[in-house]
């Protein structure tokens, strides 16, 4: 089993991140582990063509965030105002 994830933004840039922290979302765990042979599942990658680099961005810290915050690490994960629709849209896609 892979131990990375590559995320791909509307633009094409590439986010890498642990296995573990893409597994916060619902949806990105769904395909990574669906049993029916899915490219996402065998490839350890997805492709995201709606949501933009600065909100995948963003949504990867949150996922890192969220494992330490899950494990006792309190801390605060700030949101630029400019960014919370995008992001409140995205996470909903994500189920995060």
């Amino acid at each position: 089993m892979r131990e990375t994830v590559k995320l791909i933004s509307m633009e094409g840039f590439e986010f890498v991140i642990d296995r573990e922290a893409a597994m916060v979302s619902h949806t990105i765990r769904s395909m990574l582990t669906s049993p029916g042979g899915f490219s996402e599942s065998k490839e350890g990658v997805v492709t995201f063509p709606d949501i933009s680099t600065p909100i995948l961005e963003k949504i990867c810290q949150y996922f890192y965030w969220s494992l330490q915050y899950s494990r006792g690490k309190e801390t605060e994960f700030y949101i630029e105002p400019e960014l919370t629709l995008e992001l409140m849209m995205a996470a909903n896609y994500l189920h995060t």
